[in-house]
């Protein structure tokens, strides 16, 4: 994520949050209902298929050879982003700050932990990803700082501080490195739970229209 869209989009959670502390001090039941609340929940729902649209493009090889020569897999994982958060707001928005069905509950609620858990995973991954590259570039110059300092010593013992001080740094970056692959593990045990709430998700939401669509919808055709 760049650092321009990474701005965006803590904003864009921000708005989210202040959006949710609603709850407390605004309620009204009919607003879902009305025609403004039935818009704000189609934008919603269209725009939380345009995550489940990347996840299949991305681990469909068919699908992501023939989308990919009209569009970048990295377009598409910014619509991902972006509709990942746009969302929630309007689907908060949607609900009227109402809290009388189970099901909306819960499908608010998954809406925000997929919001901000997919926020906190991505700059995760981007910050392992920078740590890694780091410790690549910069073991082979401690490396070669080591060699020149036996060099230059050559036929006498080097200061034993300058020994000390580059053999720390060659084991802190090890370190760093061991541990950057350990939270690359947990990162990828977190991208399966992201999924698998995720598909959670949109089985509640086509329940959700579903049964917008048996209750209320369909009595007025």
């Amino acid at each position: 994520m760049l650092e321009r869209e990474r701005v965006i989009v803590g904003g864009m959670l921000l708005l989210l949050a202040l959006v949710i502390l609603g709850f407390f001090v605004h309620r009204d039941p009919l607003f879902p209902g009305s025609l403004a609340g039935g818009v704000l929940g189609v934008l919603a729902a269209t725009l939380m298929l345009a995550p489940l649209v990347y996840l299949i493009i991305k681990r469909v090889p068919v699908l992501k050879r023939r989308v990919t020569k009209f569009t970048s897999l990295r377009t598409l994982l910014s619509i991902h982003i972006y509709a990942g958060v746009l969302a929630p707001i309007l689907g908060v928005l949607h609900s009227g700050h109402r809290f009388e069905s189970a099901l909306g509950i819960w499908l608010t609620a998954l809406m925000l932990v997929v919001a901000f858990s997919g926020f906190a995973g991505r700059h995760l991954l981007q910050r392992l990803a920078a740590t890694v590259r780091e410790d690549r570039d910069m073991a082979p110059q401690l490396e070669r700082l080591f060699l020149d300092l036996r060099t230059a010593h050559m036929g006498r013992t080097p200061p034993a501080d300058d020994v000390m001080r580059i053999a720390d740094a060659i084991a802190d970056t090890e370190l760093e490195a061991d541990a950057a692959v350990w939270l690359r593990g947990v990162f990828k045990r977190w991208l399966a739970c992201h999924i698998v709430i995720a598909l959670i998700l949109y089985g509640l939401l086509a329940l959700h229209v579903w049964t917008a669509w048996y209750f209320g919808i369909r009595w007025l055709t």
